[in-house]
């Protein structure tokens, strides 16, 4: 059940398709009811929502704005659907979590974990996305937490907490001679074999942009979009690893050894829990933000 008028149904799609025909065949609608339509909620407004051309159709920032309401509207209308479903039939409600590949590996299962030993009625779904994939799945009504990494302020979401979460670590097995050191500096990474995340993550970002201010090129030996691999290669002994603490275990904590990396650059990162801006959060939704928050404040 779609809880949104005709008008902004038809705009929805509209403006997701970007062509009248295209929207028609995705409702199966005539094109002339859409037009109908956007042409009835346009004079209800008193602005065109759309830009027309040749190739189709493009939002005006007026037609921005509404989208915006309706992914709210969205997201809104599916969780009164489910408490009235956990309310009559006495279903679970399932909060749809995003997390970035260092978030993952520990603290959000932990925080899950803790939060579901008091709440028997909640059902999780958690995806590992890039941070920037995460804040849109959140600003799109997709998902509806995540915690991210960022760079700096994100306009499209609430920001719910923030703190610094520096590229805080090489890691080495005991035996590397990198592992008597309190600190390395990045040309001290660059004498070893090199286990990174791969380009796009924020980690990768930093690191890259520390090595050209230095002016050193390292010797990336293994790069991957998960991090098992990563600190795999630095328990094998074969050089070092480049992690955040939070994704470290207890295991690891105990085989390997944590280097403190020392570099400005490094400690520009943020770890932010992020919701929809404008949203009216159902009381559940905002305990397990209250629980991520807790549980990311005892981590750092």
């Amino acid at each position: 059940m779609n809880m949104l008028t005709p008008g902004l149904l038809y705009f929805d799609a509209v403006a997701q398709e970007g062509t009248l025909t295209q929207a028609a065949e995705k409702l199966h609608v005539s094109a002339s009811a859409i037009s109908r339509q956007i042409n009835k909620l346009e004079s209800s407004l008193g602005t065109p929502l759309f830009t027309r051309h040749a190739r189709g159709v493009e939002l005006t920032e007026a037609g921005r704005l509404l989208q915006a309401y309706v992914r709210r509207a969205e997201a809104e209308g599916a969780a009164v659907r489910e408490e009235l479903l956990v309310s009559v039939q006495r279903k679970t409600r399932t909060l749809r979590v995003v997390c970035a590949e260092g978030f993952a590996r520990v603290w959000v299962p932990s925080a899950i974990a803790r939060f579901s030993r008091q709440h028997n009625d909640i059902e999780f779904h958690l995806d590992v996305v890039a941070s920037s994939e995460g804040t849109r799945r959140v600003a799109e009504g997709e998902a509806d937490v995540a915690a991210v990494f960022s760079l700096g302020p994100q306009p499209r979401v609430t920001v719910e907490h923030s703190t610094p979460m520096p590229v805080a670590y090489a890691l080495v097995a005991p035996d590397h001679p990198l592992a008597t050191q309190p600190s390395a500096s990045m040309k001290d990474l660059c004498r070893y074999k090199l286990a990174v995340t791969a380009p796009g993550s924020s980690q990768r970002e930093l690191f890259d942009l520390a090595m050209q201010i230095e002016g050193l090129v390292p010797a990336i030996t293994l790069q991957s979009d998960h991090i098992n691999p990563v600190i795999e290669f630095a328990r094998a002994g074969v050089g070092v690893s480049l992690v955040a603490g939070l994704s470290l275990d207890r295991r690891d904590r105990e085989d390997l050894v944590t280097v403190r990396l020392d570099h400005p650059v490094l400690r520009q990162r943020q770890g932010q829990i992020q919701t929809m801006t404008g949203r009216a959060q159902p009381a559940i939704l905002t305990a397990f933000v209250d629980a991520l928050i807790d549980a990311l404040d005892d981590l750092v």
